[in-house]
């Protein structure tokens, strides 16, 4: 069933989780477009394929794939890590790239009734940088008439990759991406808020500035600050001051201090670092340990053969002491512009 609220109406009793909370299942769509990783695709498959293992373990994976012959060579593919296949599930729902993300669908849930319903955002693939994208576009609506749930369409372009949720009524974002003029050109700030509002089942919008050097997606919240509680945020900060992403963090670093919840409460900030710069082909690419997937069994990280690494896999262990911590490279998968948390997107359990 197809919905649209008007204007002013809110999805009243239901809310977007904290990613946190129980999944029942982490959506993915196979990478499959070479353009997305010119020359490398094929060395993104084994961690691509380590990732899913350590889902397995304490969920079910979905998978979006384009045929059969493409499933055949996916189950090939995780076989050879060890995946437990019969945790793992195929759709045939094509899909013109992997980014889940932010083509994928949000699962809202009604904790009292125990319902789940899709949200259907517009996607333009980062405003128009990646054609064709019709077909990301039209995955939530499949995924909710496979499962026959209600999914409703703001009908505006809105990314996963873009909000950053506590759960407790509060999502954070960035002016960068949702003000962008290739996105929602006809939205007021005022607006974009209230979207966010009847649609995630929020309160409060905290807005961040830039994103990080090397971003095509114009600044996405989940490669720099990232709720950890309720009332906790990790952020990245880069220590060389001659780095091109130092003042960016370091404003962003700013505004969270002065940050206020729903309660009055000020930010819990927790500094993590930034990687050793990662450029490949003569591109600064966007390589951040915040863009981590919290999956029911463990904390996914994304490393990059920096010294840095396990001072960050230790910090994120401090953040989750009751998940285990497993780092992964993402070397070659960062040459995509993004890694685990931008490829995938949870479905809550209710």
């Amino acid at each position: 069933m197809d919905h649209r609220l008007s204007t002013m109406d809110k999805l009243t009793g239901f809310h977007f989780p904290a990613e946190w909370a129980p999944h029942t299942a982490t959506w993915l769509s196979w990478p499959h477009k070479e353009e997305s990783w010119p020359g490398k695709i094929t060395t993104v498959y084994r961690p691509y394929c380590e990732f899913i293992k350590v889902l397995t373990e304490g969920e079910l994976v979905r998978i979006n794939v384009i045929n059969e012959q493409m499933a055949a060579f996916v189950k090939e593919q995780l076989l050879m890590v060890g995946a437990d296949l019969k945790r793992i599930s195929f759709f045939e729902f094509p899909t013109n790239d992997a980014w889940c993300r932010d083509h994928g669908p949000a699962f809202l849930i009604n904790s009292e009734t125990k319902e789940k319903v899709i949200v259907d955002w517009g996607y333009n693939a980062w405003g128009n940088k990646y054609p064709p994208y019709d077909l990301d576009d039209a995955i939530p609506t499949k995924i909710a008439q496979h499962f026959n749930l209600p999914v409703y369409h703001p009908g505006i372009v809105m990314e996963g990759g873009s909000v950053d949720f506590n759960g407790k009524g509060t999502v954070l974002t960035t002016t960068a991406c949702l003000l962008n003029k290739n996105r929602n050109p006809h939205l007021t700030q005022a607006q974009i808020e209230a979207y966010l509002q009847n649609y995630y089942g929020i309160e409060q919008v905290l807005w961040l500035g830039d994103g990080i050097v090397g971003d095509d997606t114009d600044g996405h919240i989940d490669d720099i600050t990232r709720f950890v509680n309720e009332d906790t945020v990790v952020t990245v900060i880069e220590e060389n001051k001659n780095d091109e992403n130092y003042h960016i963090l370091q404003e962003n670093l700013q505004s969270l201090k002065i940050m206020r919840l729903l309660n009055g409460k000020q930010l819990n900030i927790i500094e993590l670092p930034m990687p050793d710069a990662v450029h490949y082909d003569g591109q600064r690419l966007p390589a951040s340990y915040a863009n981590f997937y919290i999956a029911n069994a463990a904390i996914i990280v994304p490393t990059y053969r920096s010294k840095n690494d396990d001072k960050a896999l230790d910090i994120l262990q401090q953040c989750f002491p009751d998940r285990k911590i497993v780092g992964i490279d993402s070397t070659d998968i960062i040459w995509g512009l993004g890694s685990f948390h931008c490829l995938s997107q949870q479905e809550p359990s209710v």
